[in-house]
């Protein structure tokens, strides 16, 4: 019996805050296959009015809400969520379940990182690049 693969084109946003309303916003202008994800239905309203993607409310702790969002055909998956453990879950989700290529996390908590170690999962976070911004504007002074 074949084995088919499953075509991985989807770009899955989790959390449509102002970060993640952002980046889906940014991808769905490149013309990308766009899903976004909030437990908040009013969430949506940061998105652009030429915004092309589709918006999925529910839980992102339940498998079921992250398979409706098509996580199985996900090539990255970017987690914005204001919750840390959310977002450690849903990267862990992402890449033991699902196996999605590209897995990108937004961190509040720096040591928590030590959790995503040996996954190849990318973390963000907002304090250092703001930190990192502020020091350029300084011209790199410490």
């Amino acid at each position: 019996m074949k084995k088919t693969s499953i075509l991985k084109n989807k770009t899955l946003v989790i959390g449509c805050g102002s970060l993640g309303a952002t980046i889906a916003n940014k991808c769905s202008q490149e013309g990308k296959n766009i899903m976004v994800v909030d437990t908040d239905a009013k969430s949506f309203e940061r998105l652009s009015d030429r915004f092309s993607g589709y918006t999925f409310v529910g839980d992102v702790t339940d498998l079921s809400t992250l398979e409706e969002a098509y996580i199985t055909t996900a090539k990255e998956i970017i987690i914005t969520t204001g919750d840390d453990n959310t977002n450690l879950f849903v990267a862990h989700i992402a890449r033991v379940i699902y196996n999605v290529p590209q897995i990108y996390v937004r961190l509040s908590d720096p040591d928590s990182e030590i959790l995503l170690k040996g996954m190849d999962i990318k973390s963000i976070f907002p304090l250092e690049l703001s930190f990192d911004k502020f020091n350029l504007m300084r011209g790199g002074r410490k």
